[in-house]
């Protein structure tokens, strides 16, 4: 069987299909007129602004613009260009035909794009308002609920709903449920009503129900939109005056078993089942002052390693389903990776520097949730320090290298300042803290090194690395060891390494990836959704779905 055509997550405004954006001052208006003929693979069409993958392709490339490009803006208002119609979710037909893999693909970079929304309005003083000028539903209205507030028309027709449930036999998988409870607290008896109920809420209802925030005639909507969108801005501290950055084209190489850019390679061997992802430490004359990063634009490290890196992991997550073990390496100075640290921390107040620590934040958090197994190896010539100390960090193993008859060659890594905190995983916990379950005399023993070049021995002391194997050792204790990784079952290191990453607080973005994902990926499983007669397969068809009544 062929292989289906790879994934590209990489676009631009010129190349949009689906969304317009449009500029007034302060505000930012994402239009959704969604091309129902240019679904990101044949078999369905987008209508009534129904979405899949490439749709949302484009809202992240958007949405990353607007940090970027657009500094000016402090609020993003997310509306429809189509008459009566908001978004009626992800596209059930395409859901239909796609495989198991794809789904759930299509779910968590769905999820991390919502999720995405309330980062950088949390972090990043971008506010977003759903003007809902239509019919909301299913993963619409996920989409409204990711937004800071929901602003419904109140036509007597328009209204919000989560139907998934009565409809097609399977979940609101892109936060639905847990952002009505967790975000919007809608008393729960309410919230089983409201999923159950295909017709949706609208409304003075539905802003009863806390399902919205504000509803107005259509005559006045607009107006109402504007007032809110501005009284967003004024509480938002994004700079009126400064120069945006453009986000050009990566420099990117792809070949049948490997991926380059400019900072982070992947080699794939397919035989062994394992990637090996390596990212080159900063090198050269770094910026240090806000004129020379501003000057650097997109090429500056920081900024093209995070764009570098998501595409890697995207890419390599979509289009490389039965490769199961990333081997995680690093190449390059510790002291330049800590150089760097000391820059972004001196700097973190800068819109420009900000926006760029929470790229790295929200790439490095793609790790966490990535369905791999991860391994750190840190070798001759590492650069695990600072920010890229956070690689390692998230992986399941780390194994370093110990030379003991030669110090000075032997691989270093160094904590610095942003390993405490600028990083945090979804369960906002700094992955040092996920590590040692926030036992103070450990996080204390660690800060107290921090700029400290650690050899294999002294990290292992701290508990920074799994294993410390010397020269002799090293290639038999690696190679044993991810031949044994490869070997397993998927699902079953897939569920463990997601309960074993996220043993900390449980947070709305812990509760998304962990329960709501979990329970999403086994309905689409069951016959009930899937299954000849499921209700997903028969949906559109005139037939009516024939479930198992037994409950599991």
């Amino acid at each position: 069987m062929s292989r289906p055509d790879p994934v590209d997550y990489q676009t631009e405004p010129a190349k949009y299909r689906h969304w317009t954006l449009a500029f007034d001052g302060p505000v930012a208006t994402l239009i959704a007129a969604f091309d129902e003929d240019a679904g990101i693979r044949p078999g369905y069409k987008l209508k009534l602004n129904s979405y899949d993958l490439g749709v949302d392709i484009e809202l992240a490339d958007a949405v990353n613009r607007i940090r970027f490009e657009h500094p000016e803006v402090r609020t993003v208002v997310v509306t429809s260009g189509r008459d009566r119609v908001f978004c009626s979710g992800a596209n059930i037909f395409m859901l239909g035909v796609s495989s198991h893999s794809w789904k759930v693909n299509f779910c968590k970079f769905t999820n991390e794009t919502r999720n995405g929304l309330e980062d950088s309005s949390r972090y990043g003083g971008l506010k977003f308002l759903a003007a809902v000028n239509g019919s909301c539903a299913g993963g619409g209205y996920e989409l409204a609920l990711a937004c800071d507030e929901i602003l419904l028309v109140d036509d007597r027709s328009s209204a919000v709903s989560l139907p998934e449930v009565p409809l097609l036999g399977v979940l609101p998988g892109t936060g639905g449920l847990t952002r009505l409870t967790d975000k919007r607290r809608v008393r729960h008896d309410l919230a089983d009503v409201f999923c159950t109920t295909s017709e949706g809420v609208r409304g003075q209802k539905a802003v009863d129900w806390r399902l919205v925030d504000h509803i107005a005639k259509p005559a006045q909507f607009a107006d109402a939109v504007r007032a809110r969108a501005l009284a967003l801005a004024a509480a938002s501290d994004r700079p009126q005056g400064a120069k945006g950055v453009a986000l050009t084209p990566l420099d990117r190489k792809i070949a049948p078993d490997a991926l380059r850019y400019r900072h982070v390679a992947v080699a794939i061997d397919r035989a062994a089942r394992t990637a090996t992802f390596t990212v080159e430490g900063p090198s050269g004359d770094q910026p240090r002052d806000v004129a020379s990063i501003e000057a650097a634009g997109a090429g500056w490290y920081p900024l093209a390693l995070a764009r570098e890196l998501e595409d890697a992991i995207l890419t390599m997550r979509t289009n490389e389903l039965d490769i199961g073990v990333w081997l995680i390496r690093t190449e390059g100075d510790p002291a330049a990776a800590l150089a760097l640290d000391a820059t972004l921390q001196a700097l973190k107040d800068n819109w420009l520097v900000r926006e760029t620590i929470g790229y790295l934040r929200r790439t490095f958090s793609r790790l966490d949730v990535t369905s791999r197994s991860l391994f750190a190896l840190i070798d001759e010539g590492s650069c695990f320090a600072g920010p890229l100390l956070e690689l390692a960090l998230a992986c399941d193993r780390v194994y370093q290298l110990a030379l003991p008859d030669d110090l000075a060659r032997a691989p270093k890594i160094a904590l610095g300042a942003a390993n405490f905190g600028d990083y945090p995983m979804a369960s906002g916990q700094s992955r040092l803290g996920r590590r040692f379950y926030d036992e103070k005399p450990a996080l204390e023993a660690a800060k107290a090194q921090i700029g400290a070049l650690l050899d294999a021995g002294e990290a292992f002391a701290l508990g920074l690395v799994t294993s410390a194997p010397d020269d002799i050792d090293w290639a038999d204790e690696v190679r044993l060891a991810v031949e044994e990784r490869v070997s397993m079952s998927p699902d079953a290191l897939t569920a463990m390494e997601a309960n074993l990453r996220f043993d900390g607080p449980e947070t709305l973005f812990t509760r998304v990836f962990g329960r709501l994902t979990a329970w999403q990926n086994w309905v689409f499983q069951r016959p009930n959704a899937v299954g000849e007669k499921g209700a997903l397969k028969v949906y559109g068809k005139g037939e009516k779905a024939a479930f198992d009544w037994d409950r599991v």
